[in-house]
């Protein structure tokens, strides 16, 4: 089943380093290209451009309720009176243009303006807040990617020393200095070896196919990512302090932001919703004329004769409305109570997340400590042994564990390495919500 495993796992390598997932050749990306091609290119990035462009005409909507309303009218009509005593069928027609303006509605227009303009800017939040996540998803798998590639190193290094070991186990066999059996355990552990490096492999290829989907890329496009260098200070100097990371954070975090701007919005909805009780003032007029087949005069001279001209004030007082303003206060009301609960929320959230981080930053620095000591101690006993081993002093039990000993302690040493990375970086973008690599 192993050996079955490994051949699958192999083939799946081959076919996507020989080209048969991708048409084009591998393109080789830094951080800053992925972050700018997502802004460009992303999906959802684009949908949230087009609810900053809704916000803006609902704004164009709210202002343009100061401008008079103006139309135009005709009625065109036919009658009949059958009891009539002269003309019994009669053909009447009517214009006219009306006109009216509100000039006042208890400030409801000037709420929906400034909720449009809040709205315009919590719209921007949000898509900044999208954004803020695309980046740390890419950060994310960026950093996955170069681990993956280093386990593959890793992985290469030690194969290529236990098929040297099973190679002189083989020798030693056949001279006589050890069993079969020692051999076939040697033998087994370098498959096993083989078989790690094209599971690293077969890994780091789905990271990348990772990136590549979350690029939002197409299946005719694969790309790697430049390999970085991260010096040892990233990994073992102290994070700033807890507190003033928090302040940081909270101060450029774009989703309090955006609650904060929903407490403004509901204070205008409040605001709109208590001018559903106020009076309102409205001017009309209209100019108007019409036309009667009755008439014996002409079509002209009742054109001139029926044009009128008229101006008017309307008040309205609003007095009973089944509880309609009550309601719509309290709901507002409501709107605004739980957007402040969502501020405290987010408070708490952005809290634990940095907290999370830096616990994690403080394990994998130990980790990464006692990592280097275990790989330097590691190295060398395995060294040790294998010496010993070549001249027939050490069974191939104690070399088999020596290597897995060494195999350990150099995987906990990347993933260590990597997992601090990754909270730092985290960290660093939490306080400014800024990522470089």
């Amino acid at each position: 089943m192993d050996n079955i495993k490994f051949k699958l796992t192999s083939l799946f390598a081959t076919l996507v380093v020989s080209g048969a997932y991708a048409s084009e050749p591998f393109a080789v990306w830094t951080y800053e290209e992925c972050v700018e091609w997502a802004r460009d290119h992303n999906i959802s990035l684009r949908q949230s451009e087009l609810s900053q462009e809704s916000a803006s005409v609902t704004l164009e909507g709210a202002k343009a309720k100061w401008i008079p309303t103006l139309d135009f009218g005709t009625t065109q009509g036919y009658s009949n009176t059958p009891m009539g005593d002269r003309d019994k069928n009669a053909y009447t027609s009517s214009y006219g243009f009306n006109g009216s303006w509100t000039l006042w509605d208890g400030g409801r227009r000037q709420s929906d303006i400034r909720r449009a303009e809040t709205d315009i800017e919590r719209s921007r939040l949000a898509m900044d807040d999208l954004f803020r996540d695309i980046r740390s998803e890419i950060l994310t798998n960026y950093l996955n990617i170069l681990y993956c590639r280093e386990a593959v190193g890793v992985n290469r290094m030690l194969s290529q020393v236990s098929a040297a070991q099973a190679e002189r186990a083989k020798q030693m066999m056949e001279s006589g200095k050890i069993s079969i059996v020692d051999y076939q355990q040697l033998e087994s552990q370098a498959e096993r070896d083989r078989y790690n490096v094209v599971s690293a492999e077969a890994d780091l290829l789905s990271k990348r196919l990772q990136l590549r989907n979350l690029l939002e890329l197409g299946i005719e496009k694969d790309i790697d990512v430049v390999p970085i260098d991260f010096p040892q200070s990233l990994v073992l100097d102290s994070l700033p302090p807890l507190v003033e990371s928090y302040r940081l954070a909270l101060a450029s975090d774009s989703r309090l932001r955006y609650n904060e701007l929903s407490v403004n919005i509901a204070d205008e909805d409040i605001r709109a919703a208590k001018a559903g009780g106020s009076p309102q003032i409205g001017v009309t007029a209209g100019i108007g004329t019409g036309y009667y087949t009755t008439d014996q005069r002409g079509w002209g001279e009742q054109m001139r004769r029926s044009f009128n001209e008229n101006i008017g004030l309307t008040l309205t007082v609003p007095i009973l409305d089944n509880k309609k303003t009550r309601t719509a206060v309290a709901q507002a009301k409501i709107a605004r109570l739980n957007s402040e609960y969502d501020i405290e929320a987010r408070r708490q959230e952005v809290a634990n997340i940095l907290e999370g981080w830096y616990i994690e930053m403080e394990s994998a620095r130990s980790r990464y400590v006692a990592a280097v000591q275990n790989e330097k101690a590691a190295a060398l006993s395995d060294e040790y042994v294998a010496e010993r081993f070549a001249v027939g002093y050490v069974e191939s039990t104690e070399l088999l564990q020596s290597h897995q000993a060494l195999s350990s302690a150099r995987h906990e040493l990347i993933q260590a390495k990597y997992m601090a990375v990754l909270a730092r970086k985290m960290v660093e973008f939490l306080r400014s919500g800024n990522i470089t690599l």
